[in-house]
């Protein structure tokens, strides 16, 4: 068997194992009863969020609402609900992800969730400098305007009577 033909033949059974994976892993999230994970993703929500509305959430459920439900019931409800991180963990690793992938609207949320939970914004702005050596300074200098208008409209709701 030459190079290419078995090169050819470990892409397709990974190609395989990746279907059998993410078909496993989608039978297993419908096998939960779906009130159950909206309901998960609704008090993540609440936790990370002062109990109030996350506003881009409910923007998307006005125009995309199985976007919005999707995204409460898989990503918070199943995902973030998980054991084995604590909020304040999954919300550095959250913005430093985001800030990495350019970003900067997703990253802005999770660095608001993060100073919710106690995060400094000296911490916030180490996640920035660490994403310089995966992602570059143009991703981490985007991540830092976007952390900076953050940490100034939250300073300002602060000064307000």
């Amino acid at each position: 068997m030459g190079v290419r033909s078995r090169i050819y033949r470990q892409a397709f059974h990974g190609a395989v194992a990746v279907g059998l994976l993410s078909a496993g892993l989608c039978a297993a999230a419908r096998a939960q009863p779906e009130d159950e994970r909206q309901q998960r993703g609704a008090a993540i929500i609440a936790r990370l969020n002062k109990d109030r509305p996350q506003p881009a959430l409910e923007a998307m459920r006005g125009e995309f609402p199985f976007l919005a439900d999707a995204t409460q019931g898989y990503a918070l409800g199943d995902v973030w609900s998980r054991p084995g991180l604590d909020d304040r963990t999954r919300q550095l690793a959250a913005v430093a992800v985001f800030a990495a992938m350019g970003e900067r609207a997703f990253m802005t949320i999770h660095a608001g969730y993060a100073l919710n939970l106690g995060v400094t914004e000296d911490e916030l702005k180490e996640i920035i400098y660490m994403v310089t050596v995966p992602a570059g300074f143009p991703r981490a200098i985007a991540a830092s305007q976007a952390l900076s208008s953050l940490f100034a409209e939250r300073r300002a709701a602060v000064e307000r009577p």
